[in-house]
């Protein structure tokens, strides 16, 4: 029964790979976020498709072997260490990376951070707040802007890695990440409208529940059904390659 009612709320997702070779080979790509859960299975099919990768994550040793398999595989790669959640870290990284790249076609914002706690039990953690807001949804502001010039240049595309639940009635315990994806999703839906005359597209992925590292701290996720990483990844691909403005399950339309 479990298995049925993954495949009606989780219906498969695939992707062609001659189709991301056609549209991803040889151009630049950011991804945050790339060494773990959905930002590495996202990175190791864009190094399948060889696409030129920048990879923003904190796990250098990751980082490290990510583009020793890109370049393995023909693609240019590079990347840096930072938190985005330290703000003069992530304040530095803009400022060379509006020197550094040309033309980005993509830039996945896919880091984020998953706080569950109820607001009385958050009193004397401010910080709970602060962290989940500066990953969530200042990092992704500062990125697009950053980026923004090499965005235009390559006609590019923002997809943005939100969660479904950020459409429903909020659940107790949940008010840091709802809070934080909803400032993210709102300043999407005006870059969309703002950005659209400037030949640069905006996207939202409402994703629903993804096994990871970070979902699957919570014992109640931990055995619930979800989409992989890698499907999770593929969601984002063809979202990044489609002309619709966000995706949503089928059950939440």
């Amino acid at each position: 029964m479990m298995s049925l009612w993954k495949k009606i709320v989780y219906p498969s997702i695939a992707i062609s790979d001659d189709k991301l070779s056609r549209h991803l080979a040889g151009k630049w790509v950011v991804v945050t976020g790339a060494t773990s859960g959905i930002g590495e299975a996202l990175t190791l099919r864009l190094i399948h498709a060889k696409a030129n990768l920048y990879l923003i994550a904190r796990n250098e040793q990751k980082l490290i072997d990510l583009c020793h398999q890109a370049k393995e595989n023909g693609c240019e790669a590079c990347y840096d260490v930072i938190d985005l959640r330290q703000r003069e870290q992530l304040d530095t990284l803009c400022g060379a990376l509006r020197e550094r790249f040309p033309a980005v076609s993509y830039l996945f914002c896919n880091a984020g951070k998953s706080i569950n706690r109820t607001i009385n039990d958050s009193i004397d953690r401010m910080h709970d707040f602060d962290r989940t807001m500066d990953l969530n949804y200042r990092s992704m502001v500062a990125l697009s802007l950053a980026l923004m010039p090499a965005l235009r240049k390559a006609k590019g595309r923002i997809v943005y890695t939100s969660s479904v639940s950020s459409r429903y009635p909020f659940i107790p315990g949940w008010s840091a990440y709802h809070a934080s994806k909803c400032a993210a999703n709102a300043w999407c839906r005006t870059a969309r409208r703002e950005y659209k005359q400037l030949g640069v597209k905006v996207q939202i992925a409402y994703m629903p529940l993804v096994h990871t590292p970070m979902s699957d701290v919570n014992e109640r996720y931990k055995n619930m059904p979800a989409y992989s990483a890698d499907e999770a990844a593929c969601i984002l691909l063809r979202l990044a390659m489609s002309g619709k403005f966000c995706y949503k399950p089928w059950w939440a339309i």
